[in-house]
């Protein structure tokens, strides 16, 4: 099994500290063997930014994602510039917020940054939201995985809110895949 996932958005939105957690969910405590890679633009903020998590269950050869298995998009311009790379059968995750316009079938449109803000008054949490969406829609880590990770790498002061926020995204991905009659893919 080789899984690849590509989190993206614009600077600030915290893909990449997203990505960092699910690798390390997935390699150190699910045990797998994970490939992290970041790429994002030269500004600090608002610059395109993707981060790749590739999960396998054998030596991985090649550490770049060619293909695409699970692409999340938190904003239109990671929309419109990562689906190429996602698999014909692949499944694309997006902000209802900040992506209107998709491509491809196989989407699942959650309002991520919209609970965080109803939730926690800001969007700062989104990224961990979007997390726990992917745990209930891809079957990629376990959630005590994640929250293992996550406890590992957000600030203390900012932990419970991280967790609840964990919880929260995959009740939006359960609630989803419940409503398209789907299991998880992996």
């Amino acid at each position: 099994m080789r899984y690849e996932i590509r989190l993206s958005g614009t600077g600030g939105q915290g893909s990449i500290l997203a990505s960092i957690i699910l690798a390390e969910a997935c390699g150190v405590y699910d045990g797998k063997k994970v490939v992290q890679t970041q790429s994002y633009g030269p500004e600090a903020r608002g610059g395109a930014s993707r981060a790749d998590v590739i999960v396998a269950d054998e030596e991985i050869l090649y550490p770049k994602a060619r293909r695409l298995d699970l692409l999340a998009c938190m904003s239109q311009q990671a929309c419109d510039c990562y689906t190429p790379d996602l698999k014909e059968d692949g499944i694309q995750l997006v902000d209802s917020f900040y992506v209107r316009q998709c491509y491809r079938d196989n989407i699942f449109s959650l309002p991520l940054s919209q609970s965080s803000r109803q939730n926690f008054n800001r969007e700062l949490f989104t990224n961990i939201i979007l997390l726990g969406s992917i745990v209930s829609i891809s079957g990629i880590v376990k959630l005590e995985s994640l929250k293992k990770a996550v406890k590992n790498r957000v600030p203390t002061y900012t932990l419970e809110i991280n967790l609840r926020a964990l919880e929260l995204g995959a009740q939006l991905g359960a609630k989803a895949m419940k409503e398209s009659g789907l299991k998880p893919f992996v």
